[in-house]
């Protein structure tokens, strides 16, 4: 694996330059490091993730995709059978393996971070193999219910990659993580010891070009609190306070995709990153309370309707006009 490439800050254009997100100082003092490498950086084909040091999680990844030279390549043909998961040892301490999850109670999925398909371009088939593969590292992946990673999740990077991205043969960068709050639920089984928090949010930050000269930004954000709680998968983080209960919104569709979108400031204050400046073609005027309730997803199992193939698509995101 060429693991020298990395995210490109430059891809969009050296005039249009998509930096890193900055950390503020307590945050970079919980980046983990990396062997051989100075500023943090676990770089990978076409992309890069920056790791916490006392979460053993990513505090994000970076991704560039290029829609012209994406290849359609099927994930069981990447590997021989099933998924293969890796350890990266340049980071080996700072990532939870499949001693999480394999552990009693992990009724979750390891979610990737990056898309197997994100990364999955290059001038030939190899290249494009060779980058997805990359993707199945514990490093590029958190703890997704897998209502939220099979579907709600999924569906979204299915949007950006495949109905924007690959079908206009546009160039995206893209920044996703989970929010890791400090009060985040605790995992109902210790793992190695040790009491693992689990994210309930989770963001991704679309940054793309229409006219070659202004760039632009749009931003996401996913809750699985409420599943994590309700299936007994995380318990609340023991000097969490009580709070309201408030029926989130059910979701019978995309056509309310504006429910999933916020403003990168709310972003920004739930992860404590700064993002690159751009021009923000949606505006949620909502407080950052309302939002953190109206992205918690529901519980699909719960409703009728909620099938359908890999490839349902049928759907408009507001703002995501690339």
């Amino acid at each position: 694996m060429n693991t020298n490439e990395g995210y490109q800050t430059t891809f969009l254009g050296e005039h249009l330059e998509v930096p890193l997100p900055k950390p503020d100082s307590k945050l970079k003092q919980d980046f983990a490091p990396v062997k051989g490498n100075d500023d943090f950086l676990l770089t990978y084909p076409h992309y890069s993730v920056t790791l916490s040091k006392t979460r053993k999680l990513p505090f994000f990844a970076a991704v560039n995709i290029d829609g012209n030279l994406f290849k359609s390549i099927k994930r069981q043909d990447l590997f021989s059978g099933s998924d293969v998961w890796s350890v990266d040892d340049r980071a080996s301490e700072y990532q939870w393996g499949n001693d999480l999850y394999l552990a009693t109670g992990s009724d979750f999925d390891k979610g990737h971070m990056v898309k197997r398909e994100d990364p999955q371009w290059g001038s030939n088939r190899k290249t494009a193999v060779q980058a997805a593969r990359s993707t199945f590292y514990f490093t590029n992946c958190a703890p997704q219910v897998g209502d939220l990673n099979r579907k709600e999740w999924r569906s979204l990077e299915d949007y950006i990659l495949k109905k924007e991205s690959a079908a206009n043969k546009l160039k995206i960068c893209v920044f996703t993580g989970p929010v890791l709050d400090p009060e985040d639920p605790v995992f109902v089984t210790d793992v190695k010891g040790e009491r693992v928090q689990i994210p309930t949010l989770f963001w991704k930050l679309v940054y793309f070009t229409t006219d070659d000269k202004t760039l632009s930004r749009v931003g996401f954000l996913m809750g699985q609190k409420n599943l994590l709680l309700k299936r007994n998968i995380a318990k609340p983080y023991e000097s969490e306070l009580e709070a309201v209960v408030v029926k989130p919104k059910v979701f019978d569709d995309y056509d309310d995709a504006a429910t999933y979108q916020v403003n990168v400031d709310v972003i920004e204050k739930l992860t404590g990153f700064a993002f690159p400046k751009a021009k923000d073609t949606y505006k949620d005027t909502r407080s950052i309370k309302i939002v953190l309730k109206q992205v918690e997803i529901s519980d699909l199992e719960s409703f009728p309707g909620t099938g359908g193939s890999d490839d349902d698509l049928d759907f408009t995101l507001e703002g995501l006009v690339l």
